[in-house]
């Protein structure tokens, strides 16, 4: 079985996010840069099954500058076998990002695709879902547990009701959730063994693919600080600012 895996390179989840001047983004100049933390996650399951004899071969995709090798590194240390790299430095959004892995799954011919559900820098959720649309795949989304057996996969979704269990027969796309497992730490050795592992890079131009943006970024704003708090009295005093204040009581 070859999974192919989708990372993205994102500003450092601890990071504190500054706005441009202009707002029409947050500054990524001289910011520290990491993998998606939902795409370690799909890396790291499609390691473990692996690790398991089920998949042969494990290859990451990401879209970006010629940096975004940095991340294709870090994936190759944790246990991908290769990397390719689709080098543009245009800002790709979710459809033209679906558009892309559906090229590369043509040229791969993966038996699964597993991307992490949102990238967090823009939280858009909607590129594992178009991709399975354009491929014609089966989709699990949101998997906390991820079981292949025979030529399906058996994946656990939380639901807003409890968990939905679902199974898709294999080629499939699944989506990954925070709960799904817990990214291995990275050991000197790999982070050295990753560097003779190969990274093709395809100028995003030889894919043939219409990247065009179909939706505009208007503004781009910080949310409104928070206001303090006050200390009230009583019971009584509580109820009446929750009542004519807060309106959440009828």
């Amino acid at each position: 079985m070859k999974i192919l895996v989708a990372v993205k390179r994102v500003i450092d989840y601890k990071t504190n996010i500054r706005i441009k001047a202009d707002q029409t983004g947050v500054e990524t100049a001289n910011v520290k840069m990491s993998m998606n933390p939902f795409d370690e996650i799909a890396v790291e399951e499609a390691i473990c099954l692996k690790e398991k004899n089920i998949a042969s071969e494990i290859v990451v995709v990401s879209i970006g500058t010629i940096a975004s090798q940095e991340t294709l590194r870090t994936a190759l240390a944790m246990g991908a076998d290769r990397g390719i790299l689709i080098q543009t430095d245009e800002f790709i959004q979710p459809l033209a990002s679906a558009k892309i892995f559906l090229a590369i799954a043509k040229q791969e011919n993966p038996d699964l695709i597993i991307l992490g559900k949102q990238a967090i820098d823009s939280d858009n959720n909607q590129t594992g879902q178009m991709l399975a649309g354009l491929l014609g795949w089966p989709q699990g989304t949101f998997a906390s547990k991820l079981e292949i057996v025979d030529k399906s996969a058996i994946v656990t979704r939380e639901v807003e009701g409890g968990l939905e269990t679902l199974s898709l027969k294999l080629p499939a796309v699944i989506t990954t959730d925070l709960r799904l497992n817990e990214p291995r730490y990275i050991s000197l050795p790999n982070i050295v063994q990753a560097k003779r592992k190969i990274i093709t890079t395809i100028p995003i131009a030889d894919l043939n693919v219409d990247i065009q943006s179909r939706l505009t970024i208007l503004k781009v704003a910080a949310p409104e600080k928070r206001q303090a708090g006050i200390k009230v009295k009583s019971v009584a005093e509580l109820v009446d600012k929750l009542r004519n204040e807060a309106r959440v009581l009828p």
